[in-house]
C-alpha cells in the first residue's frame, strides 16, 4: 500500500505541476502544449512511475514479482493517481471555472457542477484504463517466469 501511495501521489503531483505551469505560461488553451503535450507528458509520467513502483515492490519482496503482483501494484498506483488528480481538477474547476476547458467541445453549455462530474469521471476512468494497460505491459516484462521458479 505504501508503494501505491508513494508513486500514485508522485504522478498526481507531476501532473498538477505540469498543468499549473503550462496554464500559467501558455494562456492559449488551443496550444499544442495543452492539446498534445499534456497527454504525452501524463502518459510518460504514469508509465515511468508504475515501472518504478513495480521494481520497488520486487526489491522489497527480495525477488521478482509475479505477473499478478505487478498488475495489482500498478493498478493500485493508478487508483491513487486517478483519485488525487481527479479531486485536484474538480477543485480547480470549482475555483477557476470552465475557462480552462475552452478548447474542449461542449463545456460552455453545461453547468460547472456537471462539468466537474464529467471531468472527474473522465479523468478517473482514463487514468485507470491506461494504468491497467501500462501495468499489464510492465508486469509482463518484469514478472517472474515459471522457468525461474525451479
Amino acid at each position: 500500500m505504501k508503494i501505491s501511495l508513494k508513486y500514485g501521489l508522485l504522478i498526481a503531483v507531476f501532473v498538477m505541476a505540469w498543468v499549473l505551469i503550462a496554464r500559467a505560461t501558455i494562456t492559449n488553451p488551443g496550444s499544442i502544449v495543452h492539446t498534445l503535450g499534456t497527454p504525452i507528458f501524463v502518459s510518460i509520467v504514469q508509465f515511468v512511475m508504475i515501472y518504478l513502483g513495480v521494481k520497488e515492490f520486487g526489491r522489497q519482496k527480495g525477488d521478482k514479482p509475479t505477473f499478478k503482483e505487478g498488475l495489482k501494484t500498478g493498478a493500485g498506483i493508478s487508483l491513487v493517481y486517478a483519485l488525487a488528480a481527479s479531486l485536484f481538477f474538480v477543485g480547480v474547476l470549482m475555483v477557476v471555472g470552465t475557462s480552462w476547458l475552452a478548447s474542449e467541445p461542449g463545456p460552455r453549455n453545461i453547468s460547472a457542477t456537471e462539468t466537474a462530474v464529467r471531468a472527474f469521471v473522465g479523468l478517473f476512468v482514463l487514468a485507470m484504463i491506461f494504468g491497467l494497460i501500462y501495468s499489464t505491459v510492465i508486469s509482463f516484462f518484469l514478472a517472474k517466469r515459471r522457468s525461474e521458479e525451479r
